[in-house]
């Protein structure tokens, strides 16, 4: 992999390991809790300067796109085009909103555009977010409403998670979004693969490289799990809510811009 070694990224790369040590963000994986001493800080440290607008009334903005299907793509989907130098960081929405905002400052000023696949029971709570990363220029799709083991559920309640997301997505943006992951697993089962499309996702949205961020390993290696995998057409798995991830960001993208890979949104990776 490319070196990520100047000093200026090794010392955002401490500061993420000080504050995994010091205090930890709410789990983009478990029910998010009240900003913590961390959160609050780190937010602060990579808060943009200027943020696109958000609305308290996104009814009276345009609809967000809705999914497509690409025909000479799988069903369940793990990477765009080996041919073209472009890569998708996509992020499962869930945890601090300020953490949230701080990711995707960070990526919008490094020109990059991301994917957000939202947990239902987080968008209940902060609403806003939805047109924050639509205003951002960034794809929003859907993370199940409560983002349970949906592979393990009947067909019932694995419809009642899927759709009971893709409602929130539309009240809130007019579209139920333009992507499906499946929750707490890498690849949907037959059935779930099944139930999105009836619910209206032509494909199911997987990835091919995993941060682990979620594992809070510490920023460096973080970082070193995505360079270290990812090439053309790669679709990385990443987290709002952990330390490790705003801190190993700016390393990653100062990365990709020297390896000449441009991160898009998932829709523009595989159209």
């Amino acid at each position: 992999m490319g070196r990520v070694t100047t000093s200026d990224r090794r010392s955002v790369l401490r500061a993420g390991a000080g504050l995994v040590a010091g205090g930890t963000f709410a789990a983009a994986c478990s029910p998010s809790g009240s900003p913590s001493g961390a959160s609050a800080s780190v937010a602060a440290r990579h808060a943009p300067t200027s943020a696109p607008p958000t609305s308290a009334t996104p009814a009276a903005k345009a609809a967000a796109p809705a999914p497509r299907a690409y025909p000479r793509q799988p069903v369940q989907i793990t990477h765009g085009p080996r041919d073209r130098p472009r890569v998708a960081l996509t992020f499962h929405g869930q945890g601090d909103p300020a953490v949230a905002r701080a990711l995707l400052g960070e990526a919008e000023r490094h020109g990059a555009r991301v994917t957000v696949l939202a947990v239902g029971t987080w968008l209940d709570e902060h609403p806003d977010l939805a047109r924050r990363v639509l205003d951002g220029g960034h794809d929003l799709g859907n993370h199940t409403q409560r983002h349970l083991d949906v592979n393990a559920m009947s067909e019932a309640d694995a419809t009642a998670e899927i759709t009971g997301c893709a409602e929130r997505l539309r009240k809130l943006t007019g579209s139920i979004g333009t992507w499906f992951r499946p929750s707490r697993t890498a690849h949907a089962s037959p059935l779930v693969e099944t139930l999105a499309r009836r619910a209206g996702y032509p494909h199911v949205l997987s990835y091919d490289v995993d941060s682990l961020d979620f594992t809070s390993p510490g920023a460096p290696a973080v970082a070193r799990n995505v360079l270290g995998g990812i090439r053309n057409g790669s679709v990385v798995s990443l987290h709002f809510g952990y330390a490790d991830t705003v801190a190993a960001l700016p390393a990653v993208l100062d990365e990709l811009d020297r390896r000449g890979l441009r991160a898009v949104t998932t829709t523009e990776l595989i159209g």
